[in-house]
C-alpha cells in the first residue's frame, strides 16, 4: 500500500476521546520565560482540541504568576507549561508556589519541552506532577490530560475568586452553586460581531483602559474592577474547543485586577449566562467588586442576536469590506446594536463602512478604532461606561 504524496504522514485523527469523562478537560497551555517560539504548543493545542479537550491558550512570555492566575480563573484541570529557555528548575517550583498562593494548590502541573533527564527528579521534588521530554507522542499528551480529570466538587477553595471560578463551571455544566452570593454588576456590556472583527483585542484593550482609570480613582464611573466572560465555539465533531481570548490580555501587567473567564458553547447557547453574571457581581464587595462586566460573544454571524437578552448595552463590531448599506441593513445583528464599533479603521474601505453605517444607525453612536494600536479605545470606553 502506498501513501499519497499530498496526505500528511502525521495527520492527527479528529475523534472525541473525552466523552466518557465527568466533564470536558480544561487544560491551560502557556510558555514561561523568554522563549518566543510557539509552533509546538499550537500543534499540541490542536491535538487536544481535536480530542474533545477545552484548551485555554495563554501565549508566550508568561510568568509563573500570570499562568497561575489564568489556571485559577479558568478552573483548569491541569496546567501544561512549555519550557525551552533552560529556566525550568527556577520557574517550575515558582509556578507550584503561585498556584498554591492563589487558592488552587490542587491543580497539577505538567511540564514539557527541552528538559534534561537528570533534572526531571528535581522538578518532581519541586511539585511538578509530570514531565514530557521532546519526542513525546500527541496521544500520550492527550492521555495524560484525561487522567487529570476528576468529578467537580462544589467547594474547592477558601479563596473567593477560586471559588467563583468553580461556581461558574458548575452552573455552565447545569449544576447548582449552593451558597454563592449573587448581585448583578453595575453594568453589563455585550460585545458581538463577525469572526475576525477583532472583538477579543477590543475587549482586552478596554479591560486594560478600565483598570488604568480605576487605579487613578479620578472618575467614579470607573470604580471597582472589571471582569470578562468570553464565549468560543465548540467543535460539532469532537466537542473540543480552543479558547484563545485571554491571549490578548497582558496578565503580567494587569495581574488580578481583571477576572477573565472563557467558556465553550454550541451556537448561541447562553443558558447559564444570567446566573454567571450575578455570580461575578456577588463574588467580591467594596473596591474589589466587579462592577463592570464585558461579555464577548462567539461571533457566529448576522443572526447572532440572543446576547441582547443578558446585557445592558450591546456593542456591535464591524470591519471594512463587509458590504454595502443594503446588505448591512439585512443583517439582524445590526438591529440589536446600541453602539457601533468600526474596528481596523486603518484598513481600506473604512470611510465607506462609516458612510453606510450612518445610513442605518440613526442616533446610535459610531466609534472608529484600531484595537491593535489602542486607537479609539478611550472614546469607546467612555461611550459604553458613561452614556
Amino acid at each position: 500500500m502506498t501513501t499519497a504524496l499530498n496526505v500528511p504522514t502525521t495527520e492527527f485523527e479528529k475523534k472525541d476521546r473525552c466523552a466518557d469523562l465527568p466533564h470536558r478537560p480544561r487544560v491551560l497551555l502557556g510558555k514561561m520565560g523568554l522563549d518566543g517560539h510557539d509552533r509546538g504548543v499550537k500543534v499540541i493545542a490542536r491535538a487536544l482540541r481535536d480530542s474533545g479537550v477545552h484548551v485555554i491558550y495563554s501565549g508566550l512570555w508568561q510568568t509563573p504568576r500570570s499562568l497561575a492566575i489564568s489556571a485559577r480563573d479558568e478552573d483548569c484541570d491541569v496546567i501544561a507549561a512549555s519550557m525551552m529557555s533552560n529556566s525550568h528548575l527556577v520557574l517550575g517550583p515558582r509556578l507550584v508556589a503561585e498556584v498554591s498562593a492563589l487558592g488552587r494548590p490542587d491543580i497539577p502541573i505538567h511540564m514539557g519541552g527541552i528538559l534534561p533527564q537528570e533534572d526531571i527528579p528535581k522538578l518532581a521534588a519541586g511539585g511538578i506532577a509530570r514531565c514530557f521530554t521532546t519526542g513525546t507522542g500527541l496521544l500520550d499528551i492527550v492521555t495524560a490530560v484525561r487522567e487529570t480529570v476528576k468529578p467537580r466538587v462544589e467547594s474547592i477553595s477558601a479563596h473567593p475568586t477560586a471559588q467563583l471560578a468553580r461556581n461558574i463551571s458548575l452552573l455552565h455544566s447545569g449544576r447548582p452553586a449552593p451558597g454563592a452570593k449573587r448581585r448583578r454588576p453595575r453594568r453589563v456590556v455585550g460585545v458581538t460581531g463577525s469572526p475576525g472583527a477583532g472583538k477579543s483585542t477590543l475587549v482586552a484593550q478596554m479591560a486594560a483602559e478600565f483598570t488604568r482609570r480605576a487605579a487613578e480613582k479620578s472618575d467614579p464611573a470607573f470604580s471597582g474592577r472589571c471582569a470578562v466572560v468570553a464565549f468560543d465555539p465548540m467543535s460539532p465533531i469532537t466537542s473540543g474547543a480552543l479558547l484563545g481570548d485571554r491571549l490578548r490580555v497582558d496578565f503580567n501587567r494587569l495581574d488580578e485586577s481583571v477576572f477573565y473567564r472563557s467558556l465553550a458553547i454550541s451556537g448561541e447557547d447562553y443558558h447559564a449566562l444570567s446566573d454567571i453574571v450575578e455570580l461575578i457581581g456577588g463574588a467580591h464587595d467594596g473596591p474589589l467588586a466587579y462592577d463592570t462586566l464585558f461579555v464577548e460573544t462567539v461571533g457566529a454571524g448576522q443572526n447572532e442576536t440572543r446576547i441582547r437578552q443578558y446585557v445592558d448595552t450591546t456593542a456591535v463590531v464591524l470591519t471594512p469590506g463587509m458590504g454595502d448599506a443594503v446588505q448591512m441593513d439585512k443583517a439582524g445583528i445590526l438591529e440589536i446594536a446600541d453602539l457601533f464599533v468600526c474596528n481596523k479603521a486603518d484598513h481600506p474601505g473604512e470611510n465607506e463602512l462609516v458612510r453606510d453605517l450612518k445610513d442605518i444607525a440613526g442616533r446610535r453612536t459610531i466609534i472608529e478604532t484600531v484595537a491593535t494600536k489602542g486607537q479609539g479605545i478611550p472614546e469607546l470606553l467612555n461611550a459604553l461606561i458613561k452614556p
